[in-house]
């Protein structure tokens, strides 16, 4: 990872009818810092009548020993880049990623016309959304029977954006798999739970989980639970934080018994 060039992914979410309209309104930003739109999406049923555009483009930045540092310089250089009028923000960072998130629809519209806010995400290696992608089976097509362990992950977050907690979720998720895939947001009490697809591994389930948990690098996991060939961990913040991730659930399960379900 040292030397490598830091990407950037800059998503804006935006008052627009259609992709049109949103590509449209993210025009003048993309001619002021460059790169290419790689995803639009509507995300109106976060917040009606919205839709998300991510541009990607190298940060400037390498990689260093110390990762984290050079992941939060790439950001805030960016931020700084937009004009002096935009305040410094504080960066969140959990390696391979930095992010931060700019809200101030007054100052953004200078960017994008009907911006409603706009996330500013750097990557050590690339975002892991965008690579190595596992494509998802076509409804009603039964898929080959696959070899090892499906990894399941299930992040607890306290707030009360949609996009926040998905955004948190990537950021654990990376630590564990490049492939990983929101499949769902469930409220859960005063919580967000965001379900992740973390792909396949070609370990048993119990090796699968211990990797995993390994990889995520923290202390007071719970016992392996078992339920049927399914293995369940869980971890949970102590003291529980007013704001941010609160609790994490990793699942291994036989790759041959996951069951792909597709949306309504």
């Amino acid at each position: 990872m040292v030397g490598e060039d830091l990407e950037l992914l800059i998503t804006v979410v935006v008052a627009a009818d259609d992709e049109r309209q949103a590509r449209a309104a993210c025009a003048g930003l993309l001619r002021r810092v460059g790169g290419q739109v790689v995803q639009a999406g509507d995300c109106s049923d976060e917040e009606p009548g919205c839709w998300s555009v991510t541009v990607s483009r190298s940060s400037g930045e390498r990689a260093t020993q110390n990762v984290a540092g050079a992941l939060a310089r790439a950001v805030r250089t960016f931020v700084r880049s937009l004009g002096e009028q935009f305040p410094m923000p504080r960066v969140a960072c959990e390696p391979p990623t930095a992010w931060t998130v700019l809200e101030d629809p007054g100052l953004l519209d200078e960017l994008v016309p009907g911006a409603e806010r706009l996330l500013v995400e750097a990557w050590a290696g690339g975002d892991p959304q965008r690579r190595d992608a596992v494509p998802e089976p076509d409804a009603g097509v039964a898929a080959e029977p696959e070899a090892g362990t499906r990894l399941l992950l299930r992040v607890d977050v306290a707030t009360d954006r949609s996009a926040g907690a998905e955004w948190q979720a990537r950021a654990v998720a990376s630590r564990v798999a490049r492939s990983g895939k929101i499949t769902r947001v469930a409220p859960n009490g005063h919580l967000l739970s965001v379900h992740v697809d973390l792909g396949s591994s070609v370990n048993s389930p119990t090796v699968a989980l211990l990797d995993a948990v390994s990889s995520l690098g923290r202390s007071g996991w719970t016992p392996v639970r078992w339920a049927g060939d399914s293995a369940t961990t869980r971890w949970s913040a102590l003291p529980v934080p007013p704001a941010g991730i609160t609790e994490l659930e990793l699942t291994a399960t036989p790759a041959s018994a996951f069951v792909w379900t597709v949306p309504d």
